[in-house]
């Protein structure tokens, strides 16, 4: 059988991504650049699409060359079409159409959420996992069932990594805010915050203003962190657990950014010692958004467009996705 390589293409938020992965799941190569924005500031979509037009071109050839190959060598160039902020979906819409059409190529619209499910099976091993995925964008408990990505719980308001950040933008910490938000909890020392938990759907905006208040109040920065970083992840642990229990399948897979959070991986990692199961976590490289998760999607998916018909969706579901590539268990 032919080696099939596809050239994936991550442009949702703050990353432009460029990765080349084989049909036998070898990653090849994995570049990217990162729109930082200013001081105290979140993410501005308008900038963050500059920055993309900017380097989206040299992105791909960053990869190219790092995979040793060329344009030429590409079976076809998959994309992440959504969900994620438009301005940035549309420059890798650019790039991809402009390398597309150029080069006689084509295309695989790919879906940013199942991206990092399936990058994460691909280099845990892991088949049929309870899926917890947190990023800066999303928040959702899932799994695999009646052939699509189950969503069985997820955040009703700002995702666990935006709600994170925002926390540590307006306490001071800086970036990158993750691993200061961990460094900063270590010292920390246990004060209440609200636990909201609506049957298997979580929410966080009203931690984050009452986390502030408590700041402004004369809490530290060190007890807000750890307090903050407790109470969500219980949350997110426990409407885990009960997605293993509904549906009795015996593997957790931790993905997104916010899953190189050493403290959520231990409260989950309890959690499943205690259920026999087993729990991974995507490795911190792909943890983020990167372009070798949409190129192995891609792969998988290998449900081909023109580039004429290519559009963003930006609202684009994870459980909207039919996951022809998966059999449903028996």
């Amino acid at each position: 059988m032919k080696k099939l390589l596809s050239l994936g293409i991550e442009s949702t938020a703050h990353t432009f991504g460029a990765g080349v992965v084989t049909n036998e799941g070898e990653i090849l190569a994995n570049e990217k650049s990162v729109y930082t924005p200013k001081k105290g500031s979140g993410i501005i979509p308008h900038d963050a699409a500059e920055h993309h037009k900017k380097v989206g071109l040299q992105v791909v050839e960053d990869a190219l060359k790092k995979a040793k190959l060329n344009i030429n060598n590409i079976d076809f160039i998959s994309v992440s079409a959504g969900p994620g902020l438009a301005p940035c979906l549309k420059v890798g819409m650019d790039v991809v159409k402009k390398l597309a059409n150029e080069n006689k190529k084509s295309i695989v619209a790919v879906n940013h959420c199942i991206a990092h499910i399936e990058i994460g099976k691909l280099t845990t091993k892991y088949k049929d996992p309870i899926v917890l995925y947190t990023s800066g964008g999303n928040t959702q408990v899932i799994a695999f069932t009646e052939g699509k990505y189950r969503i069985f719980g997820e955040t009703q308001d700002v995702p666990i990594g935006n709600a994170i950040d925002t926390l540590s933008r307006e306490i001071g910490l800086p970036q990158s805010y993750g691993p200061n938000f961990d460094i900063s909890a270590k010292s920390g020392k246990y004060i209440d915050m609200p636990y909201v938990v609506k049957g298997m759907d979580l929410s966080f905006s009203g931690m984050v203003t009452d986390a502030l208040k408590k700041f402004k109040s004369g809490n530290s920065v060190e007890d807000i962190c750890y307090s903050f970083q407790e109470t969500a992840f219980a949350m997110l642990t426990e409407v885990t657990e009960r997605a293993l229990a509904h549906t009795g399948k015996s593997e957790v897979l931790i993905v997104g950014g916010v899953a190189a959070s050493k403290r959520m991986q231990e409260m989950i990692g309890t959690m499943c010692g205690e259920r026999g199961a087993k729990m991974f976590v995507v490795p911190k490289e792909y943890s983020g958004d990167n372009g070798a998760m949409i190129a192995w999607t891609g792969l998988l998916s290998k449900q081909f467009i023109r580039p004429a018909n290519l559009d963003i969706r930006p609202r684009w579901r994870t459980d909207e996705v039919e996951i022809s590539w998966l059999k449903q268990k028996s």
